[in-house]
């Protein structure tokens, strides 16, 4: 039987990797990494870095190109759907042709594999096409939630207070679902007009390129607009997560 590990390897900080994830890399025999283009060279690069510094030889390296998704269309679930089962059919070639019968492959994750991510939703399609077996585990790693609670010194929940995890298109379209919600994937900076929240913003968490911005919305909001502009314009691709918290009435 082929062995697949889905590593979480952290937002961005080499340290971010796990004892157990140390443990998982240099038990693998193939990692496979689907490469985004020269844009996101560096996010190649981490993963290189962390397998030449924990796997054990001899490994092997197999890559794939990742499929560019229709970014113009309205239908943005069905695009998604479409780009993920095209990524599905290049990582189920990578493990039917890369992988040897009783060899372990490796997946390295951004973060955390079971938050925003399409890992595991993309190996669960491959089992159930048939044309490839395989087990598989999975191993968690810190999340770009918990770096940005962490540099911002705050915690994710209060007592008796739930949190809402979201992303900026559900932001936009139904406005606050909660008094403490943190939102990831948001190109358009929805926390526009949510004057009644502070926001813990960050970017590049964990890297060399992290920013940080915290603050009421009213008073900091165009300033982390402009921040992600410019930092987008630069490197040609932005990774930013933020909370949004209600503040009480007595301190607005």
């Amino acid at each position: 039987m082929k062995r697949l590990l889905v590593i979480g390897i952290g937002a961005g900080d080499p340290d971010h990797l796990t004892l157990q994830a140390v443990k998982a890399i240099a038990a693998a025999d193939v990692f496979f990494i689907v490469d985004k283009g020269e844009v996101k060279q560096d996010l190649v690069q981490l993963r290189l870095d962390l397998i030449a510094e924990h796997g054990r030889e001899p490994y092997r390296i197999a890559e794939a190109r990742d499929p560019e998704r229709d970014r113009t269309t309205p239908a943005y679930a069905a695009a998604v759907d479409d780009w993920r089962s095209r990524r599905a059919l290049a990582c189920e070639t990578l493990i039917r042709e890369e992988l040897g019968d009783g060899q372990t492959g490796a997946f390295l994750v951004w973060g955390d594999p079971g938050v925003y991510d399409s890992t595991l939703a993309i190996v669960e399609e491959i089992l159930r096409r048939g044309n490839v077996t395989f087990d598989y585990e999975v191993v968690p790693g810190i999340s770009s939630v918990a770096a940005l609670t962490a540099r911002h010194r705050t915690s994710l929940t209060q007592v008796g207070r739930p949190v809402h995890l979201t992303t900026g298109r559900r932001l936009a379209e139904r406005g606050a679902t909660a008094d403490d919600m943190v939102v990831m994937l948001d190109a358009h900076c929805s926390f526009a007009g949510f004057d009644d929240f502070h926001i813990h913003w960050g970017a590049y968490l964990g890297t060399p390129d992290e920013i940080l911005v915290s603050g009421p919305v009213a008073e900091v909001g165009d300033r982390i607009r402009e921040l992600r502009a410019e930092a987008r314009a630069r490197k040609g691709w932005i990774m930013d997560t933020y909370l949004l918290r209600r503040t009480p009435p007595a301190d607005r």
